[in-house]
């Protein structure tokens, strides 16, 4: 094997297995170096198709490097770097391997050149994931972990259902778009969307992110959502059904964040809406389109988890994690808030910021295909995300009311992580040429036109006013707020009841009747064999003469015993 095609998740892989075997700054000198050296393998992969082989009549293909695998390669080794500096402080072992095995998967499924290996590591990133929502140590997390776990297996059940159908009918398993309009379509089609978090798929996320450890979230809001987009864009480009399904993700997620009072769980229907953006830009399916959506998983990444980070440091340093328990921490975390803002003003789309240059793509696409109401739907979407995540959260964690809370600064090394995503989302704001040379088709578009511009910064301004006139209604609120999870987390345990109660029913009237059935055939055996029963009774001498004969008789009618 030349370095050529050294794939990054083999690498990755092996140097997880030397993890557990550190400790100390031996282990978090490791945690750097790792990230680093497939940072620097990807650098050099050659564009083509490597590492094939076969297997059962099929070729599988561990490695296509193309522009769109690379532009996801790109971020997704880079928020390891990020993640793994965020979580230098934690001393679990075992949640940073599965962290690691966890972004390994990732980059399996976007090298994967074939739907077999793409399956492989799509099931490996459910099962390793599962783990940074269980290593928390909660009673919640592990009831999240667990319905997180069973979505994602029925999931992959679609997934492996489809591509066998997918293989029968074309008897291909290469990983192109999906042409094929049976089953194959939308079993694969449905596998990816609950992976990507599309209503009413969507409700696995939002009950298990909040529920995840402090840094093991940071990394679960950026690869498990956007390798379903990757796949859509991918298999899917162009399919109507996305378009819709898209503009009503954006608009889904920033109304039960706007309900939301714990951070995490704000943050989480904000990745349901940004992903509503990149699905959008797939049904859309032009060259712009596919550019947006792709530029804006990569710039989600990184101001989500810049978000994710200040909210986790808030929950490490009081233990709060609700707005109506917060408030006045700008004088005790400045540097969080700070950062945070950064990540705010970049999802919020505002000039300068990262999700501006990226966002606006897929605005700007749905304006020039003619889709006036989607293009309504996704801006209305964009003020609901200044309105919520840039100035609802801020304000209610950071400033508004004093808590009584005096906590200590953050740790430098989740300073420090903060910091690098922060650079990243206002260098990219400022210069999206680099981002845009990474994007699999040549990009003609300007996001810093006077028009787009002033669009932007119209809706932005409005947004802010309109915060501060209804502020006093916007407060954080301790409520349950009723999502598509309540089929099962209530509707489902009381249908398993009800079922095994008709199981154990159907069980005891099942067993009564073959004991009465068995209790009457012990009777008459009784009645025949017994010690009075008929056959043992005396026979007289001439009744047994007489069957005698009869018996010899017979064996001499048939033959019986002839040679």
């Amino acid at each position: 094997m030349t370095i050529e095609w050294l794939h990054p998740t083999l690498v990755l892989l092996a140097g997880t297995l030397i993890l557990p075997l550190l400790k100390g700054r031996a282990m978090q000198a490791w945690m750097v170096l790792l990230p680093l050296l497939v940072l620097g393998l990807l650098t050099t992969l050659q564009p083509g198709v490597h590492g094939q082989f076969d297997f059962l009549d099929m070729t599988l293909t561990m490695l296509r490097v193309d522009a769109l695998a690379m532009v996801f390669a790109w971020v997704f080794a880079i928020i390891l770097l990020v993640g793994a500096i965020y979580a230098l402080h934690v001393h679990d072992r075992f949640q940073h391997a599965a962290a690691f095995v966890y972004a390994a998967s990732a980059l399996g499924v976007v090298f994967a050149g074939d739907l077999i290996t793409l399956y492989v590591f799509w099931e490996l990133m459910a099962l390793s994931s599962v783990w940074l929502i269980w290593r928390r140590k909660s009673d919640a997390s592990f009831r999240s972990g667990f319905r997180y776990l069973i979505v994602h297996a029925f999931g992959g059940l679609l997934l492996l259902a489809g591509i066998i159908m997918y293989y029968l009918e074309t008897g291909s398993i290469t990983f192109e778009q999906i042409e094929t309009r049976g089953p194959a379509f939308w079993l694969i089609l449905v596998a990816f969307m609950i992976n990507a978090a599309v209503p009413p798929l969507h409700a696995w996320l939002t009950d298990a992110y909040p529920e995840a450890t402090i840094t093991g979230a940071v990394f679960l809001s950026a690869l498990t959502t956007k390798t379903a987009v990757y796949t859509l864009i991918r298999g899917y480009p162009g399919a109507e059904i996305l378009v819709w399904m898209g503009a009503i993700m954006t608009l889904y997620g920033v109304t039960y964040a706007m309900l939301s009072n714990e951070i995490r769980r704000l943050l989480s229907y904000h990745i349901v809406s940004q992903v509503g953006y990149m699905v959008t830009g797939v049904g859309l399916g032009t060259a712009l389109a596919l550019n947006g959506a792709a530029s804006h998983a990569f710039t989600h990444i990184l101001y989500k988890a810049l978000l994710f980070m200040g909210a986790g440091a808030v929950i490490y340093m009081t233990g709060k994690s609700k707005l109506s328990e917060l408030g006045g921490l700008y004088r005790w975390m400045p540097w969080t808030f700070l950062l945070y803002m950064i990540g705010g003003l970049s999802i919020s789309a505002f000039p300068l910021f990262s999700g501006y240059v990226s966002k606006t793509m897929i605005v700007e696409a749905a304006a020039l295909d003619q889709r006036a109401l989607i293009w309504l739907m996704v801006t209305m979407a964009s003020a609901g995300t200044f309105l919520s995540v840039g100035l609802k959260l801020p304000w209610f964690t950071w400033l508004g009311r004093d808590s009584g809370l005096k906590p200590r600064e953050a740790p430098l090394n989740m300073r420090l992580a903060m910091g690098l995503a922060a650079a990243l989302c206002i260098m990219i704001g400022i210069m999206p040429g680099p981002l845009y040379a990474l994007l699999p088709s040549p990009v003609d578009f300007n996001a810093y036109t006077l028009s787009v511009f002033l669009k932007e910064m119209q809706v932005l301004m409005f947004t802010g006013l309109g915060f501060f006139m209804l502020l006093k209604y916007l407060e954080g609120k301790d409520r349950i707020t009723l999502d598509t999870d309540w089929l099962y987390r209530r509707l489902a345990p009381g249908l398993i009841s009800t079922l095994a109660a008709l199981i154990t029913r159907t069980d005891q009237r099942l067993r009564q009747f073959i004991m009465e059935r068995l209790t009457r055939m012990a009777d008459v055996v009784e009645r025949n064999y017994g010690k009075d029963g008929r056959l043992a009774r005396s026979w007289p001498i001439g009744s047994m003469a007489m069957w005698t004969a009869i018996v010899l008789a017979m064996l001499l009618l048939f033959g019986i015993g002839r040679e």
